[in-house]
């Protein structure tokens, strides 16, 4: 299972990566064929970059797939939770079970009918011609305008990321039951980077006692010590789970 604790980030990192690359020739390529240089001028003209467009637009397609999985296990979906967090401990709880839970059924169903979109739309003609078996009137199934791929392909980000989206909420609810807590983020956070020296401010912008993610069993018992933001009077309701 180690394998899967950063997938998104190497699979997002890489194409991030790739597609800042090839944009950038690709726009670099098309101002320099328009210098009068000779020699370069014609070299650069019979390069063909026309797929590049088309190239980084399946990537970002991926990226976003892939990206809302890792927003999942990291905790930094975004929301409204305003009622959630004024209930008591164990009610908020079975809320945010229920919340994941449904979630997980949620990708779990696109998953599940996007794989047999994959499938039916190529996916099935691809495996059988590699593996050599009879196609008979199996579909082949469309390909892309520039690059001419089979479009199964592009459409795979959909089942793939969808699945893993499941296993994460699946992971975080699991973690949950376990711990009572919930994936945090930290905004003001750069992974890799240290502050040694906090920064010299009145307030923390990035630690505000927002209504944009639902609070854990253990959110209380974090934040019992600190006090609000300077100007700001903390607010307190008649639930258990309702003083912030």
């Amino acid at each position: 299972m180690k394998i899967l604790d950063h997938l998104e980030e190497w699979l997002i990192t890489f194409l991030m990566g790739a597609a800042t690359s090839i944009i950038f020739v690709a726009v670099v390529h098309r101002y320099a064929s328009g210098l009068a240089i000779p020699g370069l001028q014609d070299w650069l003209i019979s390069l063909n970059f026309s797929w590049a467009q088309e190239l980084c637009i399946i990537m970002f397609v991926w990226m976003a797939k892939f990206g809302a999985a890792y927003g999942v296990r990291t905790g930094i979906h975004v929301g409204v939770d305003v009622l959630i967090n004024r209930l008591s401990v164990r009610t908020r709880g079975k809320f945010i079970i229920f919340g994941l839970l449904a979630g997980a059924i949620f990708t779990g169903i696109i998953g599940v009918l996007g794989a047999h979109f994959v499938w039916e739309n190529g996916a099935h003609y691809s495996l059988y011609k590699f593996l050599g078996l009879e196609l008979g009137d199996l579909y082949e199934g469309p390909t892309t305008p520039d690059l001419e791929w089979p479009t199964w392909i592009v459409y795979s980000a959909i089942p793939l990321g969808s699945l893993l989206m499941c296993f994460r909420f699946l992971q975080v609810m699991v973690a949950f039951v376990r711990s009572g807590e919930l994936p945090h983020h930290e905004h003001a956070h750069v992974e890799g980077i240290d502050e040694t020296h906090p920064l010299p401010v009145d307030a923390n912008p990035y630690a505000m006692d927002d209504e944009l993610h639902p609070h854990d069993l253990h959110y209380e018992r974090r934040h019992r010590d600190e006090g609000p933001p300077n100007g700001v009077e903390r607010r307190h309701t008649g639930g258990q789970g309702g003083a912030r």
